[in-house]
């Protein structure tokens, strides 16, 4: 069985994050599922090389950007998590992949998570999160996790509905690598002359 590659990115801009837990607890449940190679792209790190490069090509002149960029763009499995600000995604999170190609993720497969502070904002992943890799064409799993503080203590989740969720879908991630399309687009790349007008 061939080692995967799987990236987890933490849209949180705080050091301690209950985001980040999450991502950190899915990356060690797809490696529980599979042989893979796991890299945690944590914002509050990243942010500031990725904002140094406000468009795509920009990403020549910052190795650092363009090291992550190029880690999404060519990972087996993605894991992306964000706490909830404004009814939203965060903007840093939103920044990183208007810097992935827009045919980059075809056919990539995506976890789906989220943070908040009461169970009003459940639906961010359904009405902000899957919309945008519905853009990119990638294939998000079923099983969503989302969290509030009360599943947490000390940063550690400790909800066992949580830890089910994240099992489960780690499960039909890696269920799904078989069925992934040979075309799936590699751009590699970065120049200008790949950026769409």
């Amino acid at each position: 069985m061939s080692v995967r590659s799987v990236v987890g990115i933490s849209g949180s801009p705080k050091r301690s994050s209950r985001t980040t837990a999450i991502v950190k607890a899915l990356l060690d449940a797809i490696e529980e599922e599979t042989p893979s190679e796991t890299k945690l792209i944590e914002l509050v790190d990243a942010a500031p090389h990725l904002f140094a490069a406000l468009s795509r090509g920009a990403l020549l002149e910052n190795e650092r950007a363009s090291a992550i960029i190029q880690a999404i763009e060519s990972a087996d499995i993605i894991v992306v998590g964000t706490p909830v600000y404004r009814a939203s995604y965060t903007g840093a999170l939103k920044h990183v992949f208007d810097l992935v190609h827009h045919e980059a993720l075809t056919g990539k497969i995506v976890i789906l998570a989220a943070t908040g502070g009461s169970l009003l904002h459940g639906l961010v992943i359904e009405h902000q999160l899957r919309p945008l890799f519905g853009f990119f064409n990638a294939l998000t799993v079923p099983t969503t996790i989302y969290a509030t503080e009360q599943d947490f203590a000390d940063f550690k989740i400790i909800n066992p509905g949580i830890h089910a969720r994240i099992a489960r879908a780690a499960r039909e991630a890696v269920e799904l690598l078989p069925s992934r399309k040979s075309t799936a687009a590699s751009v590699s790349d970065v120049s200008p002359s790949a950026i769409p007008a």
